[in-house]
C-alpha cells in the first residue's frame, strides 16, 4: 500500500475600541462573504455530496480556448514521466489508467482536477462527489472531488480509480495484487527522488507508457478557494488556477492520446496535443 507522506503525500489603543473595530471588520467579512456566496454554495458541510451542476459544467468542459492560451507553463507544471519496461495495461479490451490516491491528500486533491478535466474529453463520470483534503496537513482544507463512488465510461480507455484513505485517515479502498506490484515497479526510484519518496501520491499510470508520481502542480493555487470559485477560474487563462489545472489538463490528454492511438481525433490532433506528445 502507498505511504501516506505528504510535492507528495505518502497518501492597544483602548480594549472598548478594538472591540468595536473587530466587530466592524466582522461584519464586513460576514457581508461580504454572503453576497459574494449563493445560497447554493457547497460548504465543508456538504463533503460527500454530489458535486454542483454548475462547478461539474465547468470543470467537465474547460473551454478549449483557454487550454490553448495556458498550454504548459514549465514552471507550473510537471508532465508526465515514461514508464520503462511494462506489459501493456488493459482493462476490458481498452487500455487502463490506473489512479490512485487519498481523500486526505491535498497533492491528489490538486490531481482530481486535472484528471476530471482531461478525461471529461474522453468519456463520462458519474457519481463524482464534494471532498476537501485534510484540515490538519499541508494545504489544509483544498477542495476537490473524491473518486470514491463514481464511475466513468469511455469507448476509448478504461479508468480505475482508488482512494485507500479517508479524510481523517481511515481505511477505505484496497489495492489488489495487480495494483500494488504497478506501484512498486513504478511508484520508486528513478520515476521519484529517492527511496524515501516510494509510494508517493496521487499515483497514476497510464496504461504502463507514463506515470505520475506526487502532484503535477502544487495545491498552494487553491489556497483559500472554494469548488465554485475554483471552476469558474477556469474560464480565466491569466490566472494561476487555470494555468496550473489547464496546463495539467493538456499534459494527461496528451499522454491518454498515446494511449488511445490519437482517438478521438477532434482531441488528440491539435496542433498542441500533437507538440506535446513529441515532448513526452
Amino acid at each position: 500500500m502507498p505511504t501516506t507522506t505528504t510535492k507528495r503525500s505518502r497518501g492597544p489603543l483602548a480594549v472598548g475600541l478594538v472591540v468595536v473595530v473587530i466587530a466592524a471588520i466582522v461584519v464586513a467579512f460576514l457581508f461580504t462573504r454572503k453576497s459574494n456566496q449563493s445560497s447554493s454554495s457547497p460548504t465543508s458541510a456538504q463533503l460527500g455530496s454530489p458535486v454542483p451542476q454548475d462547478v461539474l459544467a465547468r470543470v467537465t468542459h474547460i473551454p478549449e480556448s483557454v487550454l490553448t492560451t495556458v498550454g504548459v507553463d514549465s514552471s507550473l507544471v510537471s508532465p508526465p514521466q515514461v514508464a520503462k519496461g511494462g506489459k501493456l495495461l488493459t482493462l476490458n479490451g481498452k487500455p487502463e489508467l490506473l489512479y490512485v490516491g487519498a481523500d486526505f491528500c491535498p497533492y491528489c486533491a490538486a490531481e482530481r482536477w486535472a484528471l476530471v478535466g482531461a478525461l471529461s474529453k474522453f468519456g463520462t463520470f458519474k457519481g463524482l462527489e464534494l471532498m476537501e483534503s485534510s484540515s490538519t496537513d499541508v494545504y489544509p482544507d483544498t477542495n476537490t472531488f473524491t473518486f470514491v463512488h463514481a464511475s466513468y465510461s469511455s469507448p476509448y480507455l478504461s479508468l480505475v480509480t482508488r482512494e485507500i484513505e479517508t479524510r481523517t485517515h481511515a481505511p477505505l479502498q484496497t489495492l489488489t495484487t495487480k495494483e500494488n506490484n504497478l506501484l512498486q515497479t513504478y511508484d520508486v526510484p528513478p520515476y521519484v527522488p529517492t527511496t524515501q519518496d516510494s509510494g508517493s501520491i496521487p499515483f497514476v499510470d497510464f496504461a504502463n507508457k507514463f506515470v505520475i508520481d506526487g502532484a503535477s502542480y502544487s495545491p498552494q493555487v487553491l489556497a483559500g478557494l472554494n469548488w465554485q470559485t475554483i471552476a469558474a477560474t477556469l474560464s480565466d487563462p491569466s490566472s494561476p488556477v487555470a494555468k496550473s489545472i489547464g496546463g495539467t489538463v493538456n499534459e494527461i490528454t496528451a499522454a491518454v492520446c498515446v494511449m488511445t492511438h490519437n482517438q478521438p481525433g477532434s482531441v488528440c490532433k491539435t496542433s498542441l496535443i500533437q507538440s506535446l506528445q513529441k515532448k513526452l
